[in-house]
């Protein structure tokens, strides 16, 4: 590349207008990085458009990773989790293969149900924002919640006559993750409203839940026991189910750990 300033304008004049027009066209990560591109493409003898691709790709890549940030943060979870952090050989139960396709996030593609089953300390929430959070990162719109926290949120948007704007709001999310399912027994009002946002959501957009509590078990969530099987049937019809063991590996980790 030649250095030869255009229009008469020094290499100082130049940086500066450049600096100047990245502002003004919001170009944040060409206007940090032009100056080591620069000189790179210099170095290198790269031609214009070698320069100008490897540009504009800078800000395209910076941009995507912003977005994924943006959604990420937006889906609320308690805490960072990947699947690249999952212990695959502390819990055998859980198949790799499984896990792996379902982080194509082809099911949330086609607006399908997961559930995650298994008891505490298994891997199921690690699972569950993990997958969220690859949602996520593929330019789905995420939502985590807490089973209870969402009922209680429902009831009191019902109280207050905005139940269908929440609802709504629910709905407009690609993927509501849905967290410890069956920890707490639900009266009938709230496994209702629970029952709405899962109807709203039904082949239109995808829930994954996790549950301390196999099927058979939710009987003591969802009390009514027709309530109870329209429930499963929305959260399990054409869906992907996991189960993640009864063997805390997360307790086992703690022994191993006091006995080190």
């Amino acid at each position: 590349m030649t250095s030869k300033p255009r229009r008469g304008l020094t290499e100082q004049a130049a940086d500066a207008a450049i600096d100047t027009a990245c502002r003004m066209l919001r170009l944040p990560t060409v206007r940090a990085q032009f100056p080591d591109l620069a000189e790179a493409a210099a170095r290198e003898q790269m031609s214009y458009r070698g320069f100008l691709a490897e540009l504009l790709m800078a800000e395209c890549d910076d941009r995507a990773r912003r977005r994924s940030e943006r959604r990420i943060k937006a889906a609320g979870f308690p805490r960072e989790k990947s699947l690249r952090a999952f212990d695959f050989t502390a819990n055998p139960t859980v198949d790799p293969a499984v896990i792996n396709t379902l982080a194509t996030c082809d099911w949330v593609k086609k607006s399908l149900p997961l559930c995650l089953i298994g008891d505490s300390g298994t891997g199921k929430s690690h699972l569950l924002i993990a997958l969220g959070t690859e949602a996520a990162m593929a330019g789905y719109r995420v939502r985590y919640t807490l089973a209870t926290k969402l009922v209680n949120e429902l009831v009191e948007a019902a109280d207050d006559k905005q139940l269908t704007k929440t609802i709504n709001r629910y709905g407009r999310v690609d993927l509501l993750c849905v967290d410890e399912l069956g920890y707490m027994e639900l009266d009938r009002r709230g496994a209702e409203l629970l029952f709405q946002v899962l109807t709203e959501r039904e082949e239109k957009a995808s829930v994954a839940i996790a549950s301390n509590e196999s099927f058979s078990g939710w009987t003591k969530t969802f009390t009514d026991p027709r309530l109870c099987a329209a429930i499963v049937d929305r959260l399990t019809f054409g869906g992907n189910i996991v189960e993640t063991g009864t063997d805390s590996y997360r307790l086992a980790q703690t022994r191993a750990t006091q006995q080190a």
